[in-house]
């Protein structure tokens, strides 16, 4: 009797454990992921939801996936999207009214400094006006360029900045530009709002882990939209303070990482939200590098669950640091 009381209460808790996978062990990888996959169906079990994806960023292998085809609540994580739009148009104005001759020094001088599509300041308006993440609101300064605002984005996940590309930029193009990338599942929904009414967009943005680690190594290879694009979005996203998820696993200075540090290197964005941490980045060591994506649903009523979910995100990022160090 006690038996069979077992088993089926096994056989339970394997039913709503995440369905997803690591890569076949080698000679050369060890049994990888067994401590964040562990640490994940730990929480799966008492009721979190967990999408994730992990990739080899040299070899496009999966490396580890836990339900990552669905489209969940990213949070802030669709910021990417708008940076990756005002890249493009930066690299595509201002590398055209800076083409000055095929590789002269005077032409390669004309494209390395800021072009006008950046340096095109833009106002803060009342309309545009958020609170919570991001410098901007706490600063004196009413109008910004267009590079300063990305970096702001990149840096501290600026609400108003956001806000403030968005009124210029539209959010038609940006997601005509998700979709030009193969995007199906990853969207930015709306501007940043303090409030949401039932007229508004639900979440800020939606993804899935599958679509965001591979755009992240598509950032990481110079694949997206072209070379110069990835290179402004990958370096706006350096500046990412934020390693309070994943990355806190790494042992980066949160405030400057932007070049190597005992061989490692990050690029990454954070979501945050009630009952929602999520994150994706690409993380580069020695060995190799990871493109990741690790978004967790929860029911934040307290601090004890909060930290749970992101105990388990830095476990799982301890097994990234292992792959690639």
């Amino acid at each position: 009797m006690a038996d069979s009381i077992r088993r089926r209460a096994r056989s339970e808790r394997e039913e709503i454990a995440p369905r997803g996978r690591r890569s076949d062990a080698t000679a050369d990888d060890g049994v990888i992921f067994r401590k964040g996959f562990a640490s994940l169906t730990e929480l799966a079990l008492s009721g979190v939801q967990v999408t994730a994806c992990a990739i080899d960023v040299a070899s496009g292998r999966v490396l580890f996936s836990v339900d990552d085809h669905l489209s969940v609540p990213t949070a802030s994580i669709g910021k990417v999207l708008l940076l990756i739009e005002v890249a493009a148009r930066i690299s595509a104005r201002d590398g055209a009214s800076a083409s000055g001759g095929s590789g002269s020094p005077s032409a390669r001088t004309a494209r390395a400094a800021p072009g006008a599509e950046a340096l095109s300041i833009l106002n803060r308006t009342a309309q545009d006006s958020v609170g919570d993440s991001g410098l901007w609101q706490h600063l004196q300064v009413p109008a910004l360029p267009v590079a300063d605002l990305a970096a702001l984005i990149g840096a501290t996940s600026d609400n108003l900045a956001t806000n403030v590309l968005l009124r210029r930029i539209g959010l038609d193009a940006v997601r005509s530009r998700a979709e030009s990338l193969g995007l199906r599942r990853t969207l930015l929904l709306d501007i940043v709002r303090d409030v949401r009414g039932p007229d508004d967009a639900p979440q800020l943005s939606v993804g899935s882990a599958r679509e965001l680690a591979g755009l992240f190594r598509q950032l990481a290879r110079g694949e997206v939209v072209d070379e110069t694009t990835s290179r402004l979005v990958s370096g706006w996203l350096g500046l990412g303070a934020d390693l309070s998820m994943v990355a806190g696993a790494f042992g980066l200075d949160p405030l400057a990482h932007t070049g190597e540090d005992h061989g490692l290197s990050l690029f990454n964005k954070t979501g945050t939200d009630a009952g929602v941490r999520s994150e994706a980045g690409v993380v580069t060591g020695p060995r190799a590098g990871v493109s990741y994506a690790v978004t967790m649903r929860f029911n934040d009523t307290g601090l004890p669950a909060r930290l749970s979910v992101l105990d388990a995100m830095r476990t799982l990022g301890t097994d990234f640091l292992e792959y690639v160090y």
